[in-house]
């Protein structure tokens, strides 16, 4: 946070810094390090850590403190998130089914895709994303998916956030690889973290606005259920299922407004 705010708060202040702190560390964190990062006394840490730990925002475990998933719980709770999940869970399962490969469902959470569904491979093995995997938009096939279908302005919006948060890249190179992403309809890529998987994508549509980025890290294999070109296909087609039983979700006018349309 940077600036003078009209307001204070010092309380919610140190509680989100905590927050923030925990959100960004790669493992638990014990009192004195999160007293040393935040330039703050142990006492006051102590104090917060207490009132985020009863409110079940952090769990303590003999190698620090962690966050729960209390604040993930929370936003998947409002209603676009929600109905956007309760639409595409059934859809997911049902193509892992058929492909019998896992399969993810990623959202733009700032300068990030963050995954808000994750469907496991049918059977004993395969490989699959954990709910909460984040990573830069234009670090993964996810990310380049959810900015390639916005506005311009949007587009523009993201990328300048991406930069302000750190991401390096080519704007020409990147802006004429998610132009071929819109034209092909989606795009499979190899992974980024792992050799052997190619991430399936293709967008959930409200409009030509991606909502979401519906994703299969293919794993190739004697057993397959299915060839690559053939779940790419059921990708595609699982995402524009979502999407279409979405749109009336979207459309529709809220209730207040059909009653006052009612009304007149």
């Amino acid at each position: 946070m940077t600036g003078k705010t009209r307001y204070q708060a010092p309380a919610l202040k140190k509680g989100l810094e905590i927050i923030e702190l925990l959100a960004a560390a790669s493992t638990p964190l014990i009192m004195s390090d999160i007293s040393v990062a935040l330039g703050r006394s142990v006492s006051e840490i102590f104090r917060m850590l207490q009132v985020l730990e009863e409110h079940g925002y952090i769990a303590r475990a003999e190698d620090g403190y962690r966050l729960t998933n209390r604040l993930f719980a929370l936003g998947m709770s409002q209603p676009p998130i929600r109905d956007l999940a309760s639409t595409a869970l059934p859809v997911m399962q049902e193509l892992a089914r058929r492909a019998g490969q896992s399969c993810h469902l990623g959202v733009a959470s700032g300068a990030e895709m963050v995954v808000i569904i994750a469907i496991e491979a049918p059977g004993l093995s395969g490989f699959a994303v954990r709910v909460g995997y984040r990573r830069p938009l234009h670090r993964s096939n996810s990310g380049r998916i959810l900015l390639a279908f916005q506005p311009p302005e949007s587009r523009a919006a993201m990328l300048e956030d991406i930069r302000a948060n750190g991401g390096d890249f080519d704007e020409n190179d990147l802006s004429a690889r998610l132009d071929a992403v819109v034209v092909a309809g989606g795009a499979n890529a190899p992974s980024p973290m792992l050799t052997g998987i190619t991430d399936l994508s293709a967008p959930i549509l409200a409009g030509d606005v991606a909502r979401a980025a519906l994703t299969m890290p293919y794993v190739d294999g004697p057993a397959n259920r299915a060839t690559m070109d053939e779940c790419s296909h059921l990708v595609r087609e699982a995402a524009r299922t979502i999407g279409a039983e979405m749109s009336p979700i979207i459309t529709a006018p809220p209730r207040r407004a059909q009653q006052e349309e009612k009304d007149t």
